[in-house]
């Protein structure tokens, strides 16, 4: 089987890529990748090495270029990581987010219209449903939730997945869709919550924490997240949206205090900082969906998470 990854340098796609071939070997994985800021050929250097992987570097919205790996690979399924992904960013610079984001996803779209395939698989994020309060424990996004994007980033995202599901009725195109919760681990860019305040405890710098603190967010390990998308390219319904949470609620607030008892580092680092635009209150996510149907369920626990993503940017400082 001929597995397409777009956006597979960065940080989640780089991951994906290493599990499927470590499980795969018989499997042939293309990687396109556009090499913006966030994703890098590091991710991949043990992927370069073995023959069933290709690496090209293009952007997903150039039409020409992904109709000619089309065209000339013939890929069985795609999985689409492409995305610009951080809420600050979009903030300040919405209409990348809209371009990638959107315009790029409906390229990949007309080019499995155009030249056939079995499965177009779409990342996309639990931020689509917005935010929930932080005093209803027991609320959950399912997939059946309305899409409230709060962010452009986000309303971006939740754009996809509507064109995306206008395929599927229009068309008829085989597509699935995956919600996952934050993810972290390996390899993440460094302006994301965990990677970055690892960095800067280590070197004993100021923390910067929005607001007070107090929001909530479900974190899954990448590992995890790669086994879900695994498990749906290869056994999930066509046409279907599966949420993939961690079952792990955390406020930022405790997750720095978390980072700072690993590192041994004092809380006096933590420093309270205007909290930005929009900022959603709380994300959880239902799973029972792919859990239900496909066997899925998070292995890998919050303790055990964190110490080997703290473990792996340690490392790669001495």
């Amino acid at each position: 089987m001929i597995i397409l990854v777009t956006g597979g340098a960065g940080f989640i796609g780089s991951n994906f890529i290493l599990y499927e071939l470590e499980r795969y070997p018989r499997d042939r994985i293309i990687c396109l990748d556009a090499l913006t800021y966030a994703g890098s050929l590091s991710n991949l250097e043990s992927a370069l090495q073995k023959d069933q992987f290709q690496f090209i570097k293009a952007d997903i919205c150039d039409r020409q270029k992904v109709y000619d790996v089309f065209r000339r690979e013939r890929p069985d399924i795609l999985v689409n990581f492409a995305a610009e992904s951080h809420v600050d960013r979009s903030i300040e610079d919405p209409a990348v987010f809209f371009r990638t984001n959107i315009e790029g996803t409906a390229v990949l779209l007309d080019a499995c219209r155009r030249y056939g395939i079995r499965r177009f698989h779409q990342i996309s994020t639990d931020e689509v449903y917005g935010d929930l309060p932080l005093d209803g424990e027991d609320l959950l996004f399912n997939e059946e939730s309305p899409l409230r994007p709060s962010s452009p980033y986000s309303a971006s995202k939740a754009s996809a997945d509507l064109i995306i599901q206008s395929y599927v009725r229009t068309y008829g195109l085989p597509v699935s869709i995956s919600r996952s919760s934050n993810n972290y681990g390996p390899r993440q860019f460094p302006e994301k919550l965990i990677p970055l305040m690892i960095r800067k405890a280590a070197a004993e710098e100021r923390l910067p924490v929005y607001g007070d603190g107090s929001n909530v967010r479900d974190w899954v390990y990448v590992e995890d997240n790669c086994r879900a998308v695994d498990f749906i390219i290869r056994k999930g319904r066509a046409g279907q949206t599966y949420n993939v949470g961690g079952n792990c609620q955390i406020s930022n607030i405790h997750l720095v205090k978390m980072i700072c008892d690993h590192l041994g580092k004092p809380y006096s680092l933590i420093e309270y900082v205007k909290d930005r635009p929009g900022h959603d209150r709380r994300y959880a996510l239902d799973s029972s969906k792919i859990r239900d149907e496909l066997g899925w369920e998070p292995q890998v626990s919050p303790s055990d998470g964190l110490r080997r993503t703290i473990s792996w940017y340690t490392d790669r400082k001495r």
